[in-house]
């Protein structure tokens, strides 16, 4: 999301670390810089413009003219306030008696149904006992969705047809109650637009019941109306956080910078894909170094804690040293790094200064021959696998065929095998001393 304004800052940054002494000039021209780029990634002007004089105002000071580098001092300075801006992180508040209520809120389309199911995922991985409620009468399909992800996680979900949603929610309580539940879910119904009826009914279940958390569903893609969007629940309903979802959209993402600063609600969490894992508690430090591609390594290490199957990663390691390793181990490997999300996510996890490596990367690239290498190995049988070596022309011609690719790409993925498992044998006869060779 955050592409084109990572690009234009680290321009910036450029120019600035290749001066020795920066001057009140130097500054002006990189602040000027700095305000076009959030302009252009759709910031809101005002938010812009503070942050810009407060980055100055820091950057002709004395924290910059006695560093040892002006030019990495001005970079932290951005750094710091791009985390101000962005606001502190706020957990859900789950204090007080349970079962604790948590209504979903938001427009038509945000993606309020997918991301009760993300919340349910989270909350169970803490140990709450969570009800799901379909508070949403209206669209037959919003149900249906809320059970289909209610299914897949294990998790209970409350629907009574016929029924007004203040009446829905209350029911939904009184069930949680008896059933033992620590927290419920409300998803609540959305509209097209901000309307009466919409702040209405959020009002009367607002009064119906006691709420722990309120929060808003937010489309980050839309860019500034967001934040229009976010005011005008906020003035309407008490609103205790937001969630940012399609945050991996190819958007300019200057809601995600403005939205905390023009509302004053806070963020809570961000959604970054489809799928249930893929919501993240909002860290406003971490955010803003992925913003100014100082990536996060951090947030990949926790994806991989949390995604990766240790025991299986272990066994991998020590057949790739001995190398005994097959492609099916290779297969295995591949579907271990899927776990981790989308290519294109990883490399923005990772630092832009890593040799380069993570900018002259082309996600989409990335993405596709990583697609590629699975549909190979999918069309292998599990001897193939086992046994390259029987892989003779003619099997390689069926599988080409059985995975949509050209022989030269069956050949070039062998080829890649052969090469690591040669290299892998080079170490462990060097006894790993062959080792820094691979990042030399």
């Amino acid at each position: 999301m955050f592409e084109n304004l990572t690009q234009r800052l680290n321009g910036v940054f450029d120019k600035l670390r290749r001066r020795g002494k920066l001057s009140e000039g130097d500054v002006d021209a990189a602040m000027r810089e700095v305000r076009l780029a959030l302009l252009e990634a759709d910031v809101h002007y005002q938010v812009t413009r503070d942050f810009v004089a407060r980055v100055r105002e820091r950057a002709v000071g004395h924290e910059v003219s006695r560093a040892l580098n002006p030019g990495q001092q001005v970079i932290k300075i951005v750094h710091e306030e791009l985390i101000a801006t962005l606001g502190e992180p706020a957990p859900l508040d789950l204090r007080g008696p349970k079962p604790r209520l948590i209504m979903l809120a938001g427009l038509q389309g945000s993606g309020k149904t997918t991301a009760a199911g993300k919340l349910a995922r989270i909350l169970r991985s803490q140990g709450e006992r969570v009800l799901l409620v379909a508070a949403d009468p209206y669209r037959p399909a919003a149900v249906q969705q809320l059970q289909t992800l209610g299914e897949r996680l294990g998790t209970e979900v409350f629907s009574e047809p016929g029924i007004a949603p203040p009446q829905i929610v209350s029911r939904a309580q009184a069930r949680a109650q008896k059933g033992g539940f620590s927290a419920a879910i409300l998803d609540t119904a959305g509209r097209s637009q901000l309307d009466n009826q919409l702040m209405d009914e959020l009002q009367a279940i607002h009064e119906e019941v006691p709420l722990a958390e309120v929060l808003l569903v937010v489309d980050a893609m839309i860019g500034q109306e967001a934040v229009n969007i976010a005011q005008g629940f906020r003035d309407a309903v008490p609103l205790t956080g937001l969630i940012l979802s399609k945050m991996d959209g190819d958007a300019r993402g200057g809601a995600a910078i403005s939205i905390r600063s023009v509302t004053g609600v806070p963020i809570k969490f961000l959604g970054t894909g489809e799928s249930l894992e893929a919501l993240e508690v909002y860290d406003p430090g971490r955010l803003s170094s992925r913003i100014l591609g100082m990536g996060d390594v951090i947030g990949l290490i926790e994806k991989a804690e949390e995604s990766l199957d240790v025991e299986v990663a272990e066994q991998q390691a020590k057949r790739l040293l001995s190398g005994e390793f097959t492609l099916e181990d290779f297969a295995d490997q591949l579907k271990q790094v899927r776990k981790l999300g989308p290519i294109g996510q990883l490399l923005d996890m990772m630092p832009g200064g890593m040799g380069g490596m993570a900018n002259a990367i082309d996600p989409h690239e990335a993405e596709s021959q990583f697609k590629k290498t699975e549909a190979i190995l999918s069309s292998m049988t599990a001897e193939e696998k086992q046994r390259p070596k029987i892989l003779n022309a003619s099997r390689r011609r069926r599988i080409a065929g059985g995975s949509g690719t050209q022989v030269r790409d069956v050949n070039q993925l062998i080829k890649q095998y052969q090469e690591a498992r040669r290299l892998m044998k080079r170490i462990k006869k060097s006894g790993g001393r062959g080792m820094p060779s691979l990042f030399g």
